[in-house]
Order: structure tokens, then sequence, then C-alpha cells
């Protein structure tokens, strides 16, 4: 085939299975919310269990839930028939997939899994098969046709339960409330793990290295604490040491520009009132956003009686690898 050829065939594949994941969204009914429902409640872990491509799926489906908040593990079903049953407790919820709902080595083991007493969630492309029909939930990840040309290598069936897989670790996220902190906790490691585990105080400017001035000093001190730090700016407070401004070398640069009389003013006459501040506890990725949010390039980190602490630089974000 040419190059064309080979491009056409892989549009078709690609369009053949986004067709399949949208009829089967149609398609999603109530049986998805019980499912959800089950999964939220389930006191114990949930078993993902299948053959074959299906099987590779269900470990994936397995590490998702792992990642955003439920517990939950990839059982081999020819291993649970010699003795991997031992894993499973009356308060698991156990998911079984299949495209055909015929698969011999999942089906043996749920006669047992009945008798355990664990909630089974059927994801099948055949609601009136063996599996479809001996669980207590039952997923439609039924399709037209496999991308194969042959209908015979699992390729739309399996993209299909992934995408069903992944419709359900979500909505089971956003059902128990799982938040970025709580995400933070499985992804410590890396860029991902950076910007959801550093919080602003490990990176901070602190002590002198904070740029600040009195409201009534003047104009020329409130130049050189600026310039002499590295930030481009500097807090300013009141006399009880609250924050209640900043100036900034894209302030000065403005006065310049307007040509006015600006040196005779103090601190207090030229600072931007109320400015954003961040508190030490934040994480960095929040920082990042509030940062990209306001198109501003630093923060200054208040406690929590609004006194400035610290100093927070779009670099130092980035230096993270953000």
């Amino acid at each position: 085939m040419n190059s064309t050829t080979i491009i056409e065939k892989g549009r078709t594949v690609l369009q053949q299975e986004a067709r399949a994941i949208s009829r089967m969204a149609e398609r999603l009914d109530g049986n998805f919310a019980k499912a959800v429902a089950a999964l939220a409640e389930c006191k114990g872990k949930v078993i993902i269990s299948g053959m074959g491509k299906s099987g590779i799926v269900g470990q994936k489906m397995a590490a998702t839930m792992s990642s955003t908040g439920t517990t939950a593990v990839f059982l081999h079903p020819a291993e649970a028939a010699h003795g991997d049953l031992g894993m499973v407790q009356p308060s698991d919820v156990v998911i079984g997939l299949s495209k055909s709902g015929t698969t011999e080595e999942l089906n043996f083991i749920i006669p047992p899994l009945r008798r355990i007493g664990v909630t089974i969630i059927a994801m099948t492309g055949s609601s009136r098969s063996y599996l479809g029909e001996n669980a207590d939930i039952t997923l439609d990840t039924g399709i037209e046709q496999e991308a194969c040309p042959y209908d015979l290598a699992p390729t739309t069936s399996t993209t299909a339960m992934l995408a069903m897989g992944d419709a359900l670790a979500i909505a089971l996220m956003e059902e128990k409330s799982f938040t970025q902190r709580d995400f933070a906790l499985s992804h410590p490691k890396g860029a991902l793990g950076r910007r959801l585990t550093v919080k602003i105080k490990e990176i901070m400017a602190t002590g002198d290295a904070v740029p600040v001035v009195m409201e009534s000093d003047s104009m020329s001190e409130l130049i050189l604490e600026m310039t002499s730090k590295r930030y481009g700016v500097s807090s300013v407070v009141n006399s009880e040491g609250r924050l209640t401004g900043i100036f900034t070398d894209g302030d000065l640069r403005r006065l310049v520009q307007k040509g006015d009389e600006f040196l005779s003013l103090s601190a207090g006459e030229v600072m931007t009132a109320n400015p954003k501040t961040a508190a030490d506890d934040m994480l960095a990725k929040e920082c990042l956003d509030t940062l990209e949010t306001y198109r501003i390039t630093q923060l200054m980190v208040c406690d929590s009686n609004h006194r400035p602490v610290g100093l927070i630089h779009l670099h130092d974000l980035l230096a993270l690898g953000l």
C-alpha cells in the first residue's frame, strides 16, 4: 500500500472505534449509575478480571482506579481457579470483562464468587450471556464489528471496554470527591508529583530576600528595595506590618512614561492596593494556576495575619519543571 492508502486505513480504524464509543455512550443507562454506586459503597477492594486482551484492559482499569482513590487489583481468572480466589472477600466488588460473556476461565469462577457473596459487575457485549445473566449489574460494551478486517482480533471491543473503564473510574472519582491533593499522595514522583506535592513554603524566598517597605517610605527607598532584590517587586506594609500593596518594575515604567513628578510620593501613594497573595501551604500547582490566571509573575506569601513572610516567582516554579 502507498502512504495515502495507509493513512486512510488508519483514519478508518480510528473513526470506526470512535463511532463505537459514541454509540455506547448513547446506550448508557441506569446500570452505569448502579455500578458507580456499588463501587463507591464498596467497603473492600475492587477486583477486575478478564482473559487475554480483556485482561490487559482490566489491568489498566485497576491501575486507573488505584491512582484515583479506589483500591483496585487485577485477578487473572485462571489463577483465581487455582487458589487466588483466596484474596476475594465478601466486602469486595468484582468486575468481569468479556466481549462475548462466554469466556470459560472467567465464567468458571462466577459460581464461587457468588458463594463468597461479592457484588459482580459484568462488562460485556452480550447481556444474555452467562456472564451477563449471572452478574448483579451488566454494562453494555457491545460493538457492531471489530476494526480487524476479518472481524477477529479484539480491537474496537477492547477500546470500548477501555473507554467504559475510564468512564467508571472518573465518575467514581467525582462521586468520592477525590481531589488534586488526594491525587498527589499516589503520584509523588516526577514532574506530576512535584506539581501536586511541593508546597510554596519549600521554594519561596524568605527573610531578608523578601523586599518590604513601609507605606510611609519614600519613592527612593521603594526603588532601592525593589531593585536590590532579584524579583522586580516590593511589598508595601502598614505600621502593623500587614501587607497593603505591592509595587513592581512595571509600575515604575508606567510612572516614568507618564512623565509625572513621582519621586516626591510615598510608597503608599504609588502602590497597587490589595494584591493577590498566597498562603505558604499552597501547592506549587495551585500557585502556578493563580499566576497564569491573573497573568502575573510573582505572589507575596502572607501568614494568617496578612504579614508578608515570603515571595514566590514564576521562575521558581518553572525551575521545578512545572
